[in-house]
């Protein structure tokens, strides 16, 4: 990934900051919020939840029939595609998001339904517990068997755990009661036989099944009532659930509780943003001053002046440039190689202003997503190779039966339009089938227009300066281990020889400003106890962070890049999100039994005190900023799942390998 996103804020008149105003948030914003209502409230929702997906014309259509309406009416053609893009965005992380939970509530009642106690079991499995044990006893032996295979193998990411073999093994036996019996005695003690004298404890036993159930109950809550929802920029709905709850009595919990998280939460005061996916969408010039100015498509009688930081100016000066060099060579270049690749206008409040109209209170904003190999020549070229190839990836999607040579990995594109005439002389005559093969050869016809202008104008080279592309050495590999107490550790591989060349601690890493984690860890740990007492008062717990979390994730990021070049690494692995749950609990669990061993309830105890005391890393937000910082030299990001053992040099060692291995197929 090779694209950052930069900011500017935009100055205009008082007059043009109220028209946008006005556009975003008493037209655009209602139409966003009309069109999720409808989605919601469509007989098919669920139909469509459970497919993942909506139907692919549906919420253009919406916006179509919702242009006409005078609360939406009025808005440039921009805009209303802006809608189109935004709604299709929510709603495909929000539906990815909800297969997730489906997934969870699925594998949580299996593991319901398997969840026993002894009495149960051998009731089930008819015989006694010494049977029962001994079965037990031969299922975990073959699965430690199993394992110990595994683990000769040189890809530690391989490994297979006790419960997933175990889980694996209830699956294929659908009629074995006796065997399925014994897994599940196994499961339910950690993939572990219990001592012997050790009775299991009813009171515990009902207790554990009762965090299932309500662990169940809450994931289909939130499958049920977490659909997307709009911006309530006028808090019509925070007054009405105010005037609800002090006048009538909630029928349930449930219901009281909905009734708490609108009333506490903060009611969004910002309309949504407007994005341009058509770089062309922005036409950029300098005033008389010689200030930097923009204009946008359907707003182009208003001018915005361009007021940022002096690093990234040279990003916004590379915009006219670009734009000025199409314009001069009469559109024989291409805006595909324009260093803007898309932009998104939004505003942002302004915490120095607090009264006022909001459009004098609330600042503009332009987010520009910009390709950082686009700067120079080589870059650039490299990108022109890309799009080429891209190009012959949707000609092939007419499937002709023909085999298509890969002419772009020795980039000669005039051979390209030769062979393409043929490709589209063998597809017309397989077009003599169709009915409506008039219409198709004209389809077709202009098809060819349009890529061979494109490729003639990609292949029209920007003057942009000459810069060596960074290379690495594909056989040194450098992987971040993330862990709950050191939140970063770094080991770099020299896959040839299978050493780890060095290592580096966060305490390395971040250097003379260690000190700032530890009060980065006590800024965390006072808001935790703050919001803890508002909500015992049902106060608002909403308890705003300092952005020094933020400002160590950049330093620790800055170190692990540079690193990177010190040692001319081909490739950063970091850990997958998702498994860093699992990574935080490992380490904490080993943390309290290597502490208190022996004693479950004094390890529980000691854990949930280690959690307060000790406060969970935006591990997310640290891989955004090592794959920015990356990606302005050209390093690859590499997402590999980490071990849950070990120390975090063996784990960052282990990531490393995984990744060697998988890169030369191992």
């Amino acid at each position: 990934m090779t694209q950052i996103t930069i900011q500017c804020s935009l100055v205009a008149s008082e007059l043009t900051r109220k028209l946008v105003w006005e556009l975003m948030a008493e037209k655009n914003t209602p139409l966003i919020n009309e069109i999720l209502w409808q989605i919601n409230n469509h007989p098919n929702f669920k139909e469509w939840q459970s497919e993942g997906k909506l139907p692919s014309s549906l919420v253009s259509d919406l916006c179509k029939s919702l242009k006409e309406d005078p609360l939406c009416a009025g808005q440039p053609s921009r805009f209303y595609l802006s809608v189109t893009k935004l709604v299709n965005y929510i709603y495909k992380s929000w539906l990815k998001l909800q297969q997730r939970r489906q997934r969870k509530l699925e594998g949580q009642e299996r593991w319901l339904s398997m969840l026993k106690s002894d009495t149960e079991l051998l009731k089930e499995c008819e015989c006694s517990l010494d049977i029962l044990r001994s079965k037990a006893r031969e299922i975990l032996t073959n699965v430690e068997v199993a394992i110990a295979k595994s683990q000769k193998k040189s890809d530690a990411q391989k490994i297979p755990k006790k419960s997933s073999l175990l889980f694996a093994l209830y699956d294929e036996t659908k009629e074995d009661v006796f065997t399925r019996s014994a897994i599940c005695y196994l499961l339910k003690n950690g993939s572990k036989l219990p001592q012997l004298d050790k009775l299991e404890d009813r009171k515990e036993f009902a207790q554990r099944r009762r965090k299932v159930a309500i662990k169940i109950e809450r994931l289909k809550e939130q499958l049920e009532g977490s659909r997307p929802h709009g911006r309530d920029l006028t808090s019509e709905q925070w007054l009405e659930t105010l005037h609800t709850a002090a006048k009538t009595v909630s029928k349930d919990n449930k219901q009281a509780r909905v009734w708490q998280d609108i009333l506490l939460s903060k009611p969004k005061s910002l309309p949504f943003p407007i994005t341009f996916e058509t770089n062309e969408d922005l036409k950029w010039h300098k005033n008389e001053t010689g200030r930097l100015c923009v204009r946008f498509n359907g707003l182009s009688k208003h001018t915005f002046k361009v007021y940022c930081d002096c690093r990234q100016l040279h990003w916004f000066r590379r915009f006219l440039e670009d734009q000025e060099t199409k314009k001069e060579g009469k559109n024989s270049h291409s805006s595909g190689l324009f260093t803007l690749r898309s932009a998104k206008l939004a505003w942002k409040e302004n915490p120095k202003v607090k009264k006022g109209e909001p459009w004098n209170i609330n600042r503009l904003i332009l987010y520009c997503t910009v390709d950082t190999r686009l700067w120079s020549f080589e870059g650039t070229k490299q990108v022109r190779a890309e799009r080429v190839a891209k190009y012959a990836k949707d000609l092939l999607s007419k499937k002709p039966e023909i085999t298509f040579p890969f002419f772009f990995r020795t980039k000669q594109i005039d051979k390209f339009l030769a062979i393409w005439q043929v490709i589209a002389s063998h597809q017309l005559l397989k077009l003599h089938e169709k009915q409506d093969f008039d219409k198709a050869v004209k389809n077709l016809q202009q098809y060819i227009v349009r890529l061979e202008s494109s490729i003639k104008k990609i292949n029209k080279p920007y003057p942009r300066p000459s810069r060596q592309l960074y290379t690495g050495n594909k056989n040194i590999i450098l992987a971040v281990a993330m862990g709950l107490e050191k939140p970063a550790t770094v080991a770099i591989l020299d896959g040839s020889t299978g050493r780890a060349i060095a290592y580096r601690s966060i305490k390395q890493l971040l250097g003379k400003n260690y000190r700032l984690l530890n009060r980065q860890r006590q800024q965390k740990k006072t808001l935790s106890h703050l919001r803890h007492k508002a909500q015992k008062r049902s106060a608002d717990n909403q308890k705003g962070e300092s952005n020094l979390g933020a400002y160590l994730d950049r330093l620790i990021a800055k170190a692990i890049v540079e690193l990177a070049k010190e040692y001319q690494i081909s490739e950063i692995a970091v850990p997958k999100i998702e498994d860093m749950r699992e990574v935080v609990q490992s380490e904490i669990k080993a943390k309290a039994e290597a502490k208190i061993p022996g004693y479950e309830k004094g390890q529980k105890k000691y854990a949930k005190q280690y959690r307060i005391n000790i406060h969970n890393w935006s591990y997310g937000r640290l891989i955004e900023n090592i794959t920015t910082q990356a990606s302005k030299l050209g390093i690859a990001i590499a997402e590999v799942k980490q071990p849950v053992r070990g120390s975090p040099t063996e784990k960052a060692k282990d990531i490393a390998i995984a990744l060697y291995n998988k890169n030369n197929r191992i």
